[in-house]
């Protein structure tokens, strides 16, 4: 199915880390960026007043603000004989507050002329937004810039939408009525999670898990992803069509309300779609599994191999059990996971997160716990991260040379 691409979304993006000038602290309060030629090549040599801009800051699970604002544009040496003197002016809100020197600055000139500008601490999504726009690694205080073009314009697949919707961003489907002829029969009420991921896999024909199970995990959750989320515009859109009204005027409460159990079933459908695939794959490999076994402390491991009753025999080589968590998303929810399987010193966990930062990949490897990223997702880490990652089909071979045993 085609995607849409980057440059449906953006002409241009610059960025650089701030420094202190730069920031609103007590010791510096200047609300604009001196317009160095990398802005100038992403804003022109016009001036423009009043341009519409999303302020967003993000770092970590759960920790995420926006405000919207406006950027004004200017050469402050106009109609003189001097050289002209770009700057770039902000206005101050509660995301601006939050910069801190050395945070990552991320400045997007969208289609529609309007900003967007990210702030965030170094960590994984600077890493992914690195990879995202095509940029190289930032280790100095100027802009960078880089246009949106045929040269860098990253397909909006699995990783970029990732990305994306960590933004609040959803775009367009280019093949939507594709999309919502394989949902038109579910009304509009949600299936349950396996039917949902059974109708993924039997919309993709021509992807096999048995010859390339990377691909068929990635191309299945992308699938499943689609089709949930036109299903749920159509139920959401019925429902705000609906109104929040209550006897005493609006109802604020069901709002929020429904607005949270909006929240959470995305979260939680994407996990359990994910060891759905997941099963899917082992079986198409013939691995022996159990999912949800019970361990020590009624702790559940993901999955279990071979099994729970060969986990829990004493007399059973302790080198022939696997375990695998499995997390759609990581944020700092991997450790859970140490402690699942105690009988199993080295851990396997799987996830679809892309651009993992180093200082979390180097503390999973001190713990003992080996990383299962689908092959296609390797790219978006760093050159140093990517020999130590293990993917999809490499994980299946070390279960089945211990089950082969």
């Amino acid at each position: 199915m085609r995607r849409g691409l980057l440059s449906d979304l953006f002409t241009g993006v610059v960025a650089k880390r701030l420094t202190l000038v730069e920031t609103i602290t007590e010791k510096s309060n200047q609300h604009e960026f001196q317009g160095t030629r990398p802005l100038r090549r992403l804003l022109g040599d016009e001036d423009r007043r009043g341009i519409p801009t999303r302020f967003i800051w993000i770092s970590g699970e759960q920790e995420a603000l926006s405000e919207d604002g406006f950027m004004s544009w200017s050469n402050v040496r106009k109609g003189k004989p001097r050289a002209a003197e770009y700057h770039l002016y902000y206005s101050g809100n509660v995301v601006t507050e939050l910069m801190q020197p050395g945070d990552m600055l991320f400045l997007a000139l969208q289609r529609d002329g309007s900003i967007l500008v990210i702030i965030t601490p170094a960590g994984t999504l600077q890493n992914q937004l690195t990879w995202l726009f095509g940029l190289e690694e930032q280790s100095e205080f100027g802009f960078t810039f880089q246009e949106i073009d045929e040269t860098h314009n990253a397909e909006l697949d699995f990783a970029a939408r990732y990305i994306l919707d960590e933004l609040g961003i959803e775009p367009e489907e280019p093949e939507a009525d594709r999309l919502d002829g394989l949902i038109e029969r579910f009304g509009l009420v949600f299936p349950t999670t396996r039917v949902f991921s059974e109708l993924a896999r039997t919309s993709l024909p021509e992807v096999s898990a048995a010859d390339d199970p990377d691909r068929a995990l990635i191309e299945w959750m992308d699938r499943e992803e689609q089709l949930f989320r036109r299903l749920e515009r159509r139920i959401v859109a019925e429902r705000i069509g609906g109104g929040f009204h209550a006897s005493d005027g609006a109802d604020v409460d069901g709002f929020l309300s429904f607005s949270l159990s909006v929240q959470n079933r995305r979260k939680a459908r994407a996990g359990q779609a994910l060891e759905n695939h997941l099963e899917a794959v082992f079986g198409a490999q013939n691995i022996r599994y159990v999912r949800g076994a019970e361990t020590e402390n009624r702790n559940k491991p993901d999955f279990l191999f071979p099994g729970q009753d060969e986990y829990r025999d004493m007399a059973f080589p302790v080198e022939r059990l696997t375990m695998l968590g499995a997390k759609s998303t990581l944020k700092d929810r991997w450790r859970q996971v140490l402690s699942e399987a105690i009988r199993i010193e080295e851990k396997h966990l799987l996830t679809l997160e892309p651009g993992i930062s180093e200082n979390q990949t180097d503390e999973m490897q001190t713990k003992r716990l080996q990383l299962v990223v689908p092959r296609r997702l390797h790219g978006t880490y760093r050159l140093t991260q990517q020999s130590w990652l293990m993917d999809v089909a490499g994980f299946l071979s070390v279960v089945r040379a211990r089950q082969d045993i």
